[in-house]
This record gives structure tokens, C-alpha cells and sequence, in this order.
């Protein structure tokens, strides 16, 4: 992020004797400052310990100005929704809890986050991804909250009329699990006992008055969203969109029903999408404990058994998993190359419990002949592969379960009504009775589980609703990587590889649920009169699709000329991916043309974590383009998977689970531990947990503040796809929210009561300590706004830090208190400029920091005075992001602040290396300068250096002329410039030596390499000529050096040698 240092250029004569005119001046002040300076520091150091922590309960009430009035740092209780009064005085640390309280509510009142349609501004808009209905805040709520809030504060202050959409989801499984595990605790009822009506009634109830917690907990985080726009994806509305959005892609042939195989879940009794499956990598044979079970089931087992051949011709062995569902094999493929079973083909085995004959068919697609037996059984109702095969082979579907997964009568009277993996062991008991069992193995597996239920998926075959994705699947593939006509750009890139895979190889979406919560499908099934099933669904081409019932009817009279006939709505929902697929363009108000949606669609962009890009964001691209007329978004920003420090996923049963208002507001060790005990888990889980608590926060997690976290969570965003989160780097930021305060604390202090600041700084007569940190402060705006607009938040985030930490804080903050030391009049002139600069500094970076933390933002912005004939925006969240000042940008005067401040640093480290009980004396130093130019930058720069650096006096030397005396510590500064530290008594020339010799051996190497490189065969002919003479210059720079180390150790060695003597 740093610019190249510029080289020295020379000055001009004129500006030569200026600088050496005032250096003459203000050396004469020097002498008078120290005395001064001395008293300022001891007083700061006393104002320090009065601002640390107390270990005694006593509170310093005294003041250098007289009494002090507590009541006077404490915040006056604020009405809800009011501007929050502050107290009088700035409280003298920082506290999360007292700044972010009522800010939100005042926000809210006053309607800085609402929208207006009607706006000339350009629009900028983000929809939140919906939390479930059901949910809680966690951490990766956190984070997509802490990055689009502060996108959207940016563009706010940016000039746009921005509009962040909230909602929530209904959840469908989600939802309807927790009710019924509710109504089975209160009532010992299922919802079958009470019936769909009822149900969904209680679902509703349970919504209203429990749900959408997460909405309340956004708002502690600062999520400026517009909630006069909130919607639901069940509400009115939000429903009405979901029904046309059926009904016209019905009405285009692209939604169908079919019978086929789904993941089904027998405890929810409902097909269930791939995202809901977690997948289970078994090695071997392993108990499991499954829902509806008393005891644990087998796992990870091979079962071999034969089927006797029809005609006496012997038996055929097979292999499976899943033993059970050989009750509704249908047949047995072989490679049609196998010469093994070549007598076999177009022979039927017989099945030993029902006698049904299953055909033995060739298919060199399934079968692998050098696996197992090289034979395989066929169940195509109820595995995927042997349905493909029952389709290539027009086999018979025979499904053998139940919705609650047990053996139906398909299965045969002697296993009816058995739960299936009861019937697991019934049927391998059978089979060995009849002597046809043939042993069982080990045999590694991936089991699908149930993510919301943990019951083990059973594919079954289904009648269903599905959308044929496949001509929307390409218009999505073409908007994000159509080079010619690109319409959506993903963040990060690398992203579009898995895009292209899911898009390329898209298969159709089954969008019909078994469940009762949620969208019920338009459909209509028409009974006949004179049908002979009766059953629903019987016939396929019986199906109307419409927007109420009345419309079903008119539609199946007109279908069904002059017949009788009953209609019934199709029980199923529809899956909750549709409606959510559907949310851009719903909570806009479509299919309405609304002015909403008029203004603010396309939005601008989506921002959501990488998991879900398909399952969502490539379904949104698919019904926005199909049914909106244009792509959801211009951009889609991927944010990582939030892990804990250890980079572990974060599970219950680990106690790693990082709750954001624990962080927010803090929480003991017995606090997250009984949380843990509030949960389900098991007892040796519970222990586990405990212990993992105990080993990551053995203090309990200290109040940090929304702030602190949202800030952390930005900074996290440059780690890929993963982000392992240390508490204590959030910990961390909440120390500086005090650095940050204070640092206004002390300004305030220097501006006084009555300063009125300018509406324009004029850097050229201002001091080079105000010309500095003003060009520094534009360059950190450039860098900011270019990374924000890159949605590189990590670097935003990193140089807003850099230029309130390393130097506002810690240079410019320290440099100008010589100004204010005394009331010095010789520094009028400074000090009016420094209290200028410092209002500047603070108005401008805080208006940079707003988006990343708004609460410490606002109150300190609140705090500052006003500029002079100026109206005053409300808040500083609707004031402008700042730009970059033309005249502000010196870079020269940076390139002098880098040596000034390179300087400082090396001789702090001489400090604290060679000193101990007198690290904090002012000590005398010198600087040796290789060239004039470096030595005019240290001469004019003299007081900045004795002040930042802490040094009683600073000669400089000019190399050849001068010599450092003797008792000094030395450093290097650059090849222009070594430095001094008068430490007589300290010094250990033998650890100077050491030193010498280290650096000594390091440029040699350098030097070696360097002639080895210059040296090599065709070096001359090959290499470009400028690369040459750069090499040269290295080479000449590391000959000097050398030089310069020798010298000194031969200094170092007389040194030694005199004190001997």
C-alpha cells in the first residue's frame, strides 16, 4: 500500500537559507522547551495513571482545576428514539456499552436508512440474505452484517441513494421442526394428531411471537437497514409472487411433475434438498445411533447373499449395504464382456421370499465385472444408480417403504410394518435360514444424514413438481463468464470455476415438499367421475395449475368439457430455495411493477457466504433473468467460512461456538457454560465442550463491543475461503476503540472551549508536522475509498487502522505537544495551526472510520465543534465519505517525515536495547549524514526528532568531516544515514562488536551474490543495460557500507582498547 520513497531532489539556494534561517531559530527555542517539555511529559504521565485502572477502590477526585463532579462523565439517560444526550465531561476510558447505547434507536427515528424511490441520486442496493425465522445470531451473521453494513454506510456517505432490504425466511423444515418438537413437549401430540389446519396455525402463532429475534439482534450490531421495507417470505405479498412465479413457468413448459428418486427423510416424512444432507465418511463396521431406535444400527458392512436361478441353472452372489432393500429388487445386471455370466443372459433369477422373477440384464454402464462378484442387484426404487439402469432397462419400480420408513406390503407379509433397519437384520436372519446368506465384510461407505432431522436419507421414488433448469442454467453460465457481454462479476474470481461446474452440469430442481409449513403448491388435482383410480395424482394429465381455487375450476371445466368432477389442492409446499430464489425481485414488490421495483432492480450487489452459491445465489440469477427481465445483481461478493482460532468448524459439541452478543457484551466462563448445559447435548459431549471452553477463554470473553467485533470480522476478510477467529484480536480492537478515545480526549483538551474551526486549511504556512500528516491522511483516503471499491474490506480496513494508529496516534498526536507545552508564545504561530490540523484530523478520520464502526464514530463526531459558518449535518452517518484534497498531497514532505520517523525508531530500539533502569532518560545523540541533503533533512527536522525520540540534544555529523564521540550505541538508519546514542556506562562494546560482525557477514553475502550474478557467462549480452547499471549501483551501495561497518568496528575496538588502559 506504501508509494516508493521519492528520491532526495536538491533544493534551491533560497530554500536552503530558509530552512537553515528557522532550523537557527528554533534551536534557540530548544533550550527553553526541554525544561517545559519535561513538565509536560511529567504530567501526561500523570494524567495516564489516573486514566489506568484502579486496583483500590479509591477514585481521584481531585483536579488540577478544582473539584471534580463524577456525575459529570456519566451519559444522561436518553428517551427512546432521541438523540442521545452526552455527559459533560468525556469519560476518561472508553466503554462499549455506554457509547453504543441509543444511537440506534435516534437512527431509526429519523429515518437515515429509508430509501426513497423517487431519489435522482444513483441507486445502490443490497438485499440481506434472509435468516431463518427461527434463528439466532451467530457469528457468520455477524460478519455478512458487519461487511454489507459497512458497504452500504460507505455508499450512503457516498453520495447514494442506498437501500439495504431486511427479511427473513420461514424456514420451511426448520421451522416446522421446532413447532412440532414444541407441541410434543407441552402436549404429547404430533401434528398429525391435530391435523394440517390447526398446525399451521400454531406455526403462525409461534412465529408471531418468537420469531424474528435475529431482526432485534441486527440492530445491536448497527445494521442500517431500511425497515419500512421489511418483508417475510410468507407474507402477502411475498406469496402472491411465489404463486406467479409458478404459474408462468408452468405456462412455459418449464415446471413439470414426475416420478422420481428424492432424499427422503422418514422422520420428517418429506423430500429434502442435497444442501440438507451432511454426508457421514464410514471406514469400517460401526454402531450408529439413528432417530425412532432404541438401539444403535450397523454401518460400513458388505453383506454378500445368492439368488437361485431359474431352471436349476445354480445361483448368482451378490453384494449391498443396504441389505433390506433387496425386497424390491427387480433385477440383476452384468457386464455384458463377463464371460462368467455369459450363459446367463436373458435368464431370470427367482427372489427366494416373494418368487418374483428378476431378469438378468447387461449394462456396461453400472457394472464394473472386476468388483465383487462382478454381479449386481437392482433396486431402482430406491437407489440412483439402479434407477438409471431400471430406465435403460425398463424395469419394474417396486417401492418398499413407507413415508416413515417401514416395509409396506410391496415388501411381503413377513417384514410389513417393520422399521427398515429392524428389517435389516430380519431379512439377513431370513436369507441365512434358507441357506442363502454368504457372509459379510467391512466396506467403507459415505452415509447421508438428515442435517435438521440426523436421520439417514433412504432415497425413495416420488411423485414431485420440478423446474427444467436447463435452458436458465445457461443464460446464468453466459452472465457471469461472457467476456463480451459479462453481466455479473464474482468476488473472489476464482469462484467462477465452481459457478461454471454446478451451472454446466445442472440437473432438474425438485421444488415440492412433503411438509405443511409453507408455500402450498397452485396445483389442483381433478377427480373425475368416471376415473377408476381415485387416488390423487393417479393420472399425471389431471393436474391444473392456478392462482386460487376458483381459477382451478374454471380451468379444469374448460380441460374437462362437460364431465363431473372434484378438485383438491395438492398438499405438498414448495421447497424454501424457491421462494428465497425469488427475493430480489419480491421484496421489490414483482410481480407488481412497483416503483420500487422500477428504481431499485437490478440491485447492486449480493453478498453471502461461498456454501450457498448455488443452492441460492445461482438460483436467484436463474428466476431473476427468467421472470425479472435482467440479472439480480451486478456483483456477487463470496465471503469466507468463519472456524475457530484453531481453524476447526465451529460445533456444540466442541464449545466453540462464538455467540456475537457474548462478544459484544461479554460473558464468564460459567456464563458460556451454561449455555452449553441449556443445550442438547449428551453428557460426554457436554464434558468435552466444557473442557473446550475452559482451554479458549479460561477468563470468560470480555465486553468488546459491537464495534470491536464488526471491525475484527472486516479485517478477517482477506483469509480466503476460511477465517479462523481469535477472540483476542477482537479483544484488541476494543483497546484501540480507547487509544482512538483518548487521542479525542487529548485534542479536545488542546482545542479549548471556545475553538471554532476553519471551512480551509492552507497547508503552505502551516508546520511540517500539519503539511505531513494532512498529505499522509489524503493518501489514506485514496487507498481506502480504491479498496472499497475493490471489495478488498481486509485493506480498507488496514489503512484506515495504519493512519489513526502508526500516525496520527503515535507521531503527529506526540510531535505537536512541544507546541502546546507552556503556552510558549514563540509557537503562536504552530499552535493555531497544530489545533486546525487536529480538528481536521479527527473531522475527516472519523468520517472515514464511520462505516466500519459507527457508535465510537458518531459519539466522538458528535463531541467535535463545528466548522465556522457551516450547517451541520445530524449525523455523521448522512455527512459525505471523504475524497482526497489536491493541495493536501506533498511527497516530499512524506520522504522527510520516513527518514524523520526511521530515525526515531532506530533510536528507540538503541534504547531499549542498551538501556535499562535509564530507558526513559533523555540522552544526547548524534546523526551522521552521508550526503548534504540527508544532513539539511535531519537539521531542519531537529525538534521533531528530539521530541518523538526522547533525546536531551542531536548534533549532526557530516560524514569525513566529523566523528562520533565515544561511549556510543549505533544503528543503521539507510546508507545515508547511521545514528548515534550517547549511553557512556551502558555500553557493552563486545554486543556492539557481535552486532557489527552480524551485519558484517549479512552484506557480504549479499555482496558474493551479487559479483556471482554480474559474473556468470553471458551476464553481459544477456542482460538489459539499465538492470546492469542498477546492479553496479547495488554493488557500489554494499562496497560503502561495508566500509562504513568497518570503520566502526575499528572506532569500537580503540574504544575498548582506551578504557583498558
Amino acid at each position: 500500500m506504501s508509494q516508493p520513497e521519492p528520491e532526495p531532489t536538491p533544493q534551491s539556494e533560497d530554500l536552503e537559507k530558509k530552512l537553515k534561517k528557522e532550523a537557527k531559530a528554533k534551536e534557540k527555542e530548544l533550550k527553553k522547551l526541554k525544561a517545559a517539555e519535561k513538565a509536560e511529559l511529567a504530567k501526561l504521565k500523570a494524567q495516564q495513571a489516573s486514566n489506568a485502572p484502579k486496583k483500590s477502590g479509591r477514585k481521584n477526585i481531585k483536579r488540577d482545576d478544582g473539584a471534580e463532579n463524577p456525575e459529570d462523565y456519566v451519559d444522561p439517560e436518553t428517551p427512546f428514539g432521541e438523540k442521545k444526550q452526552l455527559s459533560h465531561q468525556m469519560a476518561k476510558q472508553y466503554n462499549p456499552n455506554a457509547v453504543e447505547n441509543s444511537w440506534y434507536a435516534w437512527w431509526e427515528k429519523s429515518g437515515f436508512f429509508v430509501a426513497d424511490a423517487t431519489s435522482s441520486k444513483p441507486p445502490f442496493v443490497i438485499v440481506i440474505p434472509p435468516p431463518n425465522v427461527t434463528g439466532a445470531l451467530h457469528i457468520g451473521h455477524a460478519l455478512t452484517t458487519a461487511i454489507q453494513d459497512t458497504i452500504i454506510r460507505w455508499r450512503r456517505m457516498s453520495g447514494y441513494n442506498t437501500l439495504w432490504v431486511p427479511g427473513m425466511d420461514h424456514a420451511g423444515i426448520a421451522t416446522q421442526v421446532v413447532v412440532e418438537k414444541k407441541l410434543m413437549r407441552e402436549s404429547r401430540l404430533t401434528r398429525h394428531d391435530i391435523g394440517r389446519e390447526k398446525f399451521v396455525s400454531e406455526v403462525w402463532n409461534w412465529k408471531n411471537e418468537y420469531g424474528g429475534t435475529i431482526l432485534k439482534q441486527l440492530r445491536r450490531l448497527g445494521a442500517s437497514l431500511d425497515w419500512s421495507r421489511e418483508c417475510f417470505t410468507m407474507d402477502e405479498k411475498r406469496s402472491k409472487a411465489v404463486t406467479e412465479a409458478f404459474i408462468r413457468l408452468y405456462e412455459e413448459g418449464l415446471i413439470y411433475r414426475d416420478l422420481r428418486l428424492v432424499n427422503w427423510d422418514c422422520i420428517l416424512r418429506t423430500a429434502i434438498s442435497d444442501i440438507e444432507v451432511d454426508y457421514m465418511d464410514i471406514k469400517e463396521r460401526t454402531l450408529l445411533k439413528v432417530p425412532g431406535y432404541e438401539n444403535p444400527v450397523e454401518f460400513g458392512v458388505l453383506t454378500s447373499f445368492s439368488y437361485p436361478l431359474e431352471g436349476g441353472l445354480g445361483e448368482i452372489v451378490v453384494a449391498t449395504t443396504r441389505v433390506e432393500t433387496m425386497l424390491g429388487d427387480t433385477a440383476i445386471a452384468i457386464h455384458p464382456d463377463d464371460p462368467r455370466y455369459r450363459h446367463l443372459r436373458g435368464k431370470f433369477a427367482i427372489h427366494p421370499f416373494n418368487g418374483r422373477k428378476l431378469p438378468i440384464v447387461c449394462d456396461a454402464i453400472l457394472v464394473d465385472q472386476n468388483f465383487g462378484t462382478g454381479a449386481v442387484k437392482i433396486t431402482p426404487a430406491h437407489d440412483p444408480n439402479d434407477f438409471e439402469v431400471g430406465k435403460r432397462h425398463n424395469l419394474e419400480f417396486i417401492n418398499i417403504f413407507t413415508d416413515d420408513g417401514k416395509i409396506n406390503s410391496n415388501g411381503g407379509s413377513e417384514f410389513a410394518g417393520m422399521p427398515r433397519f429392524k428389517a435389516r437384520v430380519a431379512v439377513t436372519e431370513a436369507l441365512q435360514n434358507m441357506g442363502l446368506y454368504r457372509g459379510s465384510k467391512n466396506n467403507e461407505m459415505r452415509l447421508g444424514l438428515c442435517s435438521r432431522s440426523n436421520d439417514v436419507v433412504e432415497p425413495m421414488i416420488k411423485p414431485q413438481w420440478y423446474v427444467n433448469c436447463n435452458s436458465m442454467a445457461k443464460q446464468a453460465l453466459d452472465a457471469v463468464t461472457d467476456d463480451e457481454n459479462q453481466k455479473i462479476e464474482i468476488i473472489p474470481k476464482h469462484y467462477v470455476a465452481e459457478w461454471k461446474r454446478w451451472l454446466e452440469n445442472i440437473r432438474d430442481w425438485c421444488i415440492s415438499r412433503q411438509l405443511w409449513w409453507g408455500h402450498r403448491v397452485p396445483a389442483w388435482y381433478v377427480t373425475l367421475e368416471d376415473d377408476i383410480l381415485k387416488e390423487l395424482g393417479a393420472y399425471n394429465d389431471h393436474w391444473v395449475v392456478a392462482r386460487n381455487e376458483e381459477e382451478a375450476r374454471m380451468k379444469a371445466s374448460q380441460i374437462f368439457d362437460r364431465k363431473k368432477f372434484n378438485i383438491s389442492q395438492d398438499p405438498d409446499v414448495l421447497d424454501t430455495w424457491f421462494s428465497s430464489g425469488l427475493f430480489p425481485l419480491s421484496v421489490l414488490g414483482w410481480p407488481d411493477n412497483t416503483d420500487d421495483l422500477e428504481a431499485f432492480y437490478p440491485t447492486s450487489v449480493l453478498e453471502t457466504g461461498h456454501d450457498i452459491l448455488f443452492f441460492w445465489v445461482a438460483r436467484m440469477v436463474m428466476l431473476g433473468m427468467k421472470l425479472g427481465g435482467d440479472v439480480p445483481f451486478r456483483k456477487v461478493y463470496l465471503h469466507p467460512m468463519i472456524r475457530d482460532a484453531h481453524g476447526r468448524k465451529m460445533s456444540k459439541s466442541l464449545g466453540n461456538v462464538i455467540d456475537p452478543l457474548e462478544v459484544i457484551n461479554g460473558i464468564s466462563l460459567e456464563g458460556l457454560h451454561k449455555r452449553l448445559e441449556e443445550g442438547n447435548l449428551d453428557t460426554n459431549e457436554l464434558v468435552t465442550a466444557k473442557e473446550g471452553q475452559m482451554k479458549d477463554f479460561p477468563n470468560g470473553i470480555a465486553e468488546c463491543g459491537a464495534d470491536a467485533l464488526r471491525f475484527a470480522l472486516v479485517s478477517y476478510t482477506a483469509q480466503s475461503d476460511k477465517i479462523n477467529l481469535d477472540i483476542q484480536r477482537v479483544v484488541g480492537y476494543r483497546q484501540w476503540c480507547n487509544k482512538l478515545w483518548n487521542a479525542v480526549r487529548f485534542a479536545m483538551s488542546k482545542l479549548g472551549d471556545n475553538y471554532v474551526p476553519p471551512l480551509s486549511l492552507v497547508p503552505e504556512t502551516m508546520p511540517f508536522s500539519c503539511k505531513w500528516i494532512l498529505s499522509v491522511l489524503n493518501r489514506a483516503i485514496s487507498t481506502t475509498v480504491l479498496s472499497l471499491h475493490s471489495y478488498e474490506f481486509s485493506d480498507a480496513a488496514s489503512t484506515v487502522y495504519s493512519w489513526w494508529q502508526y500516525q496520527f496516534c503515535d507521531v503527529f498526536i506526540e510531535v505537536i505537544k512541544p507546541y502546546f507545552a507552556g503556552e510558549n508564545p514563540a509557537f503562536d504561530s504552530e499552535r493555531n495551526s497544530a489545533r486546525d490540523t487536529l480538528w481536521v484530523c479527527l473531522e475527516h478520520g472519523l468520517r472515514l472510520l464511520h462505516p466500519f464502526m459507527p457508535f465510537v464514530t458518531e459519539e466522538l463526531w458528535q463531541r467535535l465543534p463545528p466548522a465556522r459558518d457551516s450547517t451541520r449535518k445530524e449525523s455523521i452517518m448522512i455527512c459525505e465519505y471523504p475524497s482526497a484534497v489536491e493541495c493536501w498531497t506533498n511527497e516530499r514532505i512524506e520522504y522527510e517525515m520516513d527518514l524523520v520517523v526511521s530515525t526515531v525508531k532506530c533510536f528507540r530500539s538503541l534504547r531499549s536495547e542498551m538501556l535499562a533502569k535509564e530507558r526513559h532518560e533523555r540522552l544526547p545523540a548524534f546523526a551522521l549524514c552521508q550526503t548534504d541533503a540527508v544532513a539539511e533533512i535531519i537539521n531542519s527536522h531537529e525538534l521533531e526528532i528530539l521530541t518523538l525520540a526522547a533525546l536531551s540534544s542531536l548534533k549532526v555529523l557530516q560524514n569525513g568531516k566529523d566523528a562520533a564521540t565515544a561511549g556510543c550505541a549505533f544503528e543503521n538508519v539507510n546508507e545515508n544515514l547511521k545514528v548515534y546514542l550517547k549511553v557512556q556506562g551502558n555500553l557493552n562494546a563486545e554486543a556492539e562488536r557481535e552486532k557489527l560482525r552480524k551485519k558484517m557477514e549479512e552484506l557480504q553475502k549479499q555482496q558474493e551474490k551479487l559479483k556471482k550474478m554480474m559474473n556468470a557467462a553471458g551476464y553481459q549480452e544477456k542482460v538489459p543495460s539499465h538492470i546492469q547499471e542498477e546492479n553496479v549501483a547495488k554493488l557500489t551501495k554494499l562496497m560503502q557500507e561495508l566500509q562504513f561497518i568497518e570503520a566502526e568496528s575499528t572506532r569500537l575496538e580503540g574504544e575498548q582498547t582506551v578504557d583498558h588502559h
